[in-house]
């Protein structure tokens, strides 16, 4: 009789831990897991409707905003606008939360998709690192830079000084 009685016990506590675990999946210690993109500002950064300002993690788009209006800005802006804006996008967290500005640093995906990903990818974006934040993705975002790079994709085709280029 003890036997079941235990197990009873560790059945009902492990469906308890289950659904706080479901429950509590939408938060990390940095932020919202997920939120619903009220704008985007620039190539690499967006608004949420909750009001959070969020980076994007290891990429770095031409800039477009502060009077600036670098080569190929306009079109990484527009690139991240079309696959985020009024969207529900997932965040993900690197090894820091936040950068120097008080922007959250994550990982958006939207459908599935990685946008930082397919930002370095199109030729959208440089690799930016900072250390800790993107330290166990860094190569293959230099990966995906050095590809966009020898096939002149995006920025990499288009501008005869690439503004991110360090």
């Amino acid at each position: 009789m003890r036997s079941v009685s235990g197990w009873r016990v560790f059945l009902v506590m492990l469906g308890l831990v289950l659904i706080c675990l479901c429950a509590c999946g939408s938060e990390s210690a940095c932020g919202p897991g997920a939120g619903v993109v009220s704008r985007v500002v620039d190539g690499d950064t967006l608004v949420l409707q909750s009001g959070e300002r969020v980076r994007y993690l290891l990429v770095d788009t031409p800039e477009t905003t502060n009077g600036k209006h670098e080569c190929f800005g306009s079109e990484a802006r527009d690139f991240n606008r079309s696959l985020v804006e009024g969207r529900n996008v997932r965040l993900e967290y690197g090894e820091a939360c936040t950068d120097r500005y008080g922007r959250l640093l994550a990982y958006v995906s939207v459908d599935g998709r990685e946008v930082n990903s397919l930002l370095a990818e199109g030729g959208y974006a440089c690799v930016l690192y900072v250390s800790p934040a993107g330290r166990s993705r860094r190569a293959e975002f230099e990966a995906l830079e050095s590809s966009a790079r020898q096939a002149g994709r995006g920025m990499w085709g288009t501008c005869s000084a690439v503004p991110c280029a360090r």
